[in-house]
């Protein structure tokens, strides 16, 4: 419940508080989950949040959603203001004539006193101040990928493979190319923390943006059996060892109406990271990474002309460089910059400048930085998130430009995520931990005041959810394993109980955490419910340990992971409670390859298997990630050969049931049909299950579909 003072009370609390009744008296809840529940589709049973927590532009006030109501608090009161109703902003909507609204769009503030909203093609400027809306621009229906001017009305996005810009209600369109060129999407398949191609510069006048040719890249046929005659999608997927897209940046200056290339020098097929502008919007940085991915050139470029004029920096390493971040200029006009790297063998934060001059180290110590929240605006603090303190938590740091103290703002243990005021003063800190589901509190920098916000209730005290435990155990080299055990509802110490491993253990995740549920979902407390045990092991290879921990599996996935996994079996077996008859696992993707593997390779420990979207071989699987963990097939034969699962199909014993998605687009489905037919050829048996028309994960309505038929096989068969 909110702890600021409210400025309004719904007519339906008002009518129960005069019962003397709740909404749990009134509604009597389950006391396990359902389906739907377990598949994450009851929203009822998240933590309940200040919904849009956000800062005001360009000033210390901060805003949220509270059902039909935006409102404002600033730091130094507890006064809530209410600036907008949803029916007041239907009102407004209906008069332009336009569909009203069921609940408050996503507002982004401009200024103190205007915000955009989007209704489906239509987007809105509010001027709080004058109580009025006004409509300033109209999309097309296939218009993707927008990004907005942040100093005027004009926004970039992208039409099939096409870009357009829309100012003062005119439609220009910036490019024309063919089928199989894209120009300002994501390339790369989303790897190298890149999640958009477009790139408005500081001033607004340009743009900047990716070319991507993807014309020589074979092409994998998709079928869509969703249409009266299945109808062929083409996917250009580049897999491991094949030819890869070629990939350009451009920029187009909106005054002078010109597009320039920006000439990166190297072979064509190399990638571009890191797309940062300059302050002053006279050039460019761009990460220039090579195909080997062992090589980082840092470059800037002149806007004018497209020429280099700065070799910034470079970085190697004899496994992999993989850059996640752009540079962080600091706010002072200095043109110094902050960059992460894992150089030192843990993401840490270097301060450059603008020529490329190393000029310190911020941060040091065996912890990683996992986001930079931004500065004051003096640019004498960084902000940051870290595992300094646990490799299980996250919080909140602030640490000195001049002389590199680290303070650590957050107070209490848990995962937090903070929001920047504009002016440095103060921290919007939303966190949880296994105790407490969500709370949100305003923290002052300088540490001198805090305040609670909002602290949201149980959802789940209804419900009937086993004890749950966080504890490591050491691997076979003593690194410290973090491991996650789920018991069983209605836990005897004295019976046996069944357990099921649930496995990712690939890289860029980590499953277990301090946080609310401990990191886990509704489908592996479900499986509690139903009297299994779940454990979980973030084995090394995972994420945020530090470079020797997740490089480790290079070159020869499948095999520390799987060590790692039995160490947690040998743990698992020496509980007096474990049935160590009875032991399943289950996983997705990279989880999916880990569920085989396991089962493959210990039939005698993992009775029943279950993989959804496994990677069976990773020659099949796409170049930017192939690539960096396992190198060329041409380069590692031996580990591509090591790790096929279809090389290793007659060693299959007991129950597997494998389930993919037939339009799968990131692990095709070429993986477990090929290992299904290495299975027939060897004369084993498994179960095979698929989902027409899903994708990489089973998604929407059909989820509770596969909760039920995993949840089915083990019941069955476990």
């Amino acid at each position: 419940m909110y702890l600021m003072k409210r400025t309004y009370l719904s007519v339906l609390n008002v009518v129960l508080l005069a019962w003397g009744l709740t909404f749990c008296q009134v509604y009597a809840q389950p006391d396990k989950f359902t389906e739907k529940d377990a598949a994450g589709m009851n929203y009822a049973l998240y933590p309940k949040s200040m919904n849009q927590l956000q800062w005001k532009a360009d000033e210390a006030q901060f805003s949220w959603v509270d059902d039909q109501y935006l409102l404002s608090g600033r730091p130094q009161d507890t006064i809530v203001d209410t600036l907008l109703s949803l029916s007041k902003l239907n009102q407004w909507i209906t008069e332009i004539n336009s569909d009203s609204l069921s609940r408050m769009p996503f507002i982004q503030w401009e200024g103190q006193h205007t915000a955009r909203i989007q209704v489906k093609e239509q987007v809105y400027r509010i001027f709080f101040d004058q109580q009025k809306l006004q409509q300033i621009a109209l999309f097309p229906k296939e218009a993707q990928n927008k990004r907005w001017n942040p100093q005027g009305d004009a926004v970039a996005f992208t039409v099939d493979n096409n870009l357009f810009l829309l100012q003062n209600n005119e439609l220009i369109q910036l490019t024309d190319e063919p089928d199989g060129v894209l120009c300002g999407q994501t390339v790369h398949r989303n790897e190298f923390g890149i999640n958009g191609g477009l790139f408005w510069s500081p001033d607004g006048k340009k743009i900047a943006y990716y070319r991507m040719d993807e014309r020589m890249v074979a092409i994998y046929p998709i079928v869509d059996v969703d249409t009266p005659m299945a109808e062929l999608k083409q996917e250009r997927y580049p897999m491991a060892g094949m030819t890869s897209h070629e990939v350009k940046l451009y920029v187009y200056d909106i005054e002078a109406e010109i597009t320039t290339s920006m000439q990166t020098e190297g072979p064509a097929d190399q990638y571009l990271t890191s797309v940062t502008w300059h302050p002053d919007s006279k050039s460019i940085y761009i990460g220039i990474l090579n195909r080997g991915q062992d090589h980082l050139q840092m470059v800037r470029y002149e806007i004018q002309n497209g020429k280099k004029l700065d070799l910034i920096f470079e970085e190697n390493d004899e496994k992999y460089v993989e850059p996640q971040f752009p540079l962080y200029f600091l706010p002072d006009g200095s043109g110094q910059f902050v960059w992460l790297s894992e150089r030192d063998g843990y993401r840490h934060a270097y301060l450059y400048d603008s020529k490329g001059k190393l000029i310190k180290q911020l941060t040091k110590g065996n912890w990683v930085i996992t986001n930079i929240l931004g500065f004051d605006p003096k640019g004498s603090q960084m902000f940051f998130t870290s595992t300094r303190e646990s490799p299980l938590e996250r919080h909140l740091y602030k640490v000195s430009i001049r002389n590199q103290q680290v303070e650590k703002i957050s107070r209490v243990k848990g995962t937090h995520r903070g929001l920047l005021s504009p002016d440095g003063r103060y921290l919007l800190d939303v966190y949880s931990n296994r105790e407490q589901p969500s709370m949100s509190w305003l923290l002052d920098t300088k540490q001198r005041h805090d305040r609670k916000l909002a602290q949201a209730e149980n959802p789940l005290s209804e419900y009937q959810v086993g004890e749950m435990e966080l504890f490591s155990i050491p691997a076979s080299d003593g690194t410290p394993l973090y491991c996650r055990l789920i018991k069983p509802v209605d836990f005897d110490p004295n019976k046996k109980y069944p357990v099921i491993v649930y496995v990712y253990g690939g890289p860029h995740a980590q499953l277990i955490t301090e946080s609310w549920m401990g990191g886990a979902n509704f489908y592996l407390n479900s499986l509690a419910q139903q009297g299994y045990a779940v454990f979980t092991l973030d084995n090394r290879g995972s994420a945020n340990r530090g470079k020797a921990f997740e490089q480790i599996i290079h070159r020869r996935l499948g095999q520390i992971e799987l060590e790692d996994q039995l160490q947690g079996i040998e743990y698992l077996k020496n509980l007096p409670w474990i049935d160590a008859t009875r032991i399943g696992v289950d996983g997705w993707s990279y989880g999916g390859f880990m569920s085989i593997s396991l089962k493959l390779n210990y039939p005698d420990v993992f009775k029943v298997a279950v993989a959804g979207g496994p990677v069976t071989d990773w020659k099949w699987y796409e170049i930017m990630y192939g690539e960096r963990y396992m190198d060329t097939p041409q380069e590692n034969p031996s580990g591509y050969e090591q790790s096929s699962l279809i090389n290793q199909a007659q060693k299959l014993e007991g129950k597997l049931l494998i389930i993919h998605g037939d339009m799968d687009p990131v692990v095709v489905w070429q993986h477990s049909l090929r290992f299904v037919k290495a299975c027939v050829k060897a004369g084993k048996q498994l179960d095979y299950f698929v989902y027409p028309g899903h994708e990489h994960n089973v998604r929407g309505a059909d989820r509770a579909h596969l909760i039920k038929k995993i949840s089915t096989y083990f019941n069955e068969f476990l």
